[in-house]
């Protein structure tokens, strides 16, 4: 019996599958805990409809990422910092610092996890930041440190 799963079960498939099940396992296991449905043809339109939405509200989401990576790439930050000689900051600049200025200076609002430091920046000068805005989209931002 074909049936399409309402959930991840471990084992048989992944929610939004169609599968093969036997037809004791669908009727007695998957039916009563509603983990499926069958796959008739009403349910196969529905089915075929949702996956259609997500579809499409997955490429606009993908759409919108490229859009503000693109702004992203456009835009630098530039932040003063106290400094001792040859340029060593006092402190560090972490992603939450160049997450806050950014939203601060373009009002563009990135959450700090999505700003890709290997490590903390301790010295004056200009940097090129990675910002994963999507899974496959990411920007380059420059980030001007300069000393007070």
């Amino acid at each position: 019996m074909k049936v399409i799963l309402k959930a991840d079960i471990k084992g048989v498939g992944k929610k939004g599958e169609i599968i093969n099940a036997s037809d004791g396992y669908a009727r007695n296991f998957l039916f009563p805990r509603g983990l499926a449905i069958e796959a008739n043809e009403g349910n196969m339109k529905i089915y075929e409809a949702q996956k259609a939405s997500q579809a499409k509200k997955k490429e606009e989401e993908l759409k919108n990422a490229k859009e503000l990576a693109n702004k992203i790439s456009e835009v630098s930050v530039s932040l003063k910092v106290k400094s001792g000689e040859n340029g060593k900051l006092f402190g560090s600049i972490t992603s939450k610092d160049i997450a806050e200025e950014l939203k601060k200076q373009h009002g563009i609002d990135i959450d700090k996890k999505k700003i890709a430091l290997n490590e903390a920046i301790k010295v004056a000068g200009t940097f090129m930041v990675d910002v994963k805005v999507y899974p496959e989209v990411s920007a380059k931002l420059k980030v001007m440190i300069q000393p007070l």
